[in-house]
């Protein structure tokens, strides 16, 4: 099952990405690059969403 998750992502003065959902409870991800970011965030939302289940 797919589910769409929105996801906001600020650039931190460290110069890396921070992203974190209002979908998913607990979603806190940082990246080195946007891309980074939302894959790793993709990743961190499906274990969630699966544990939640």
């Amino acid at each position: 099952m797919e589910r769409i998750v929105n996801l906001q992502i600020e650039k931190l003065p460290e110069g890396v990405y921070l992203a974190t959902s209002d979908n998913v409870q607990g979603l806190v991800v940082q990246g080195n690059s946007i891309t980074e970011t939302i894959e790793t965030a993709r990743d961190v939302a499906k274990k969630l969403i699966e544990a939640q289940v």
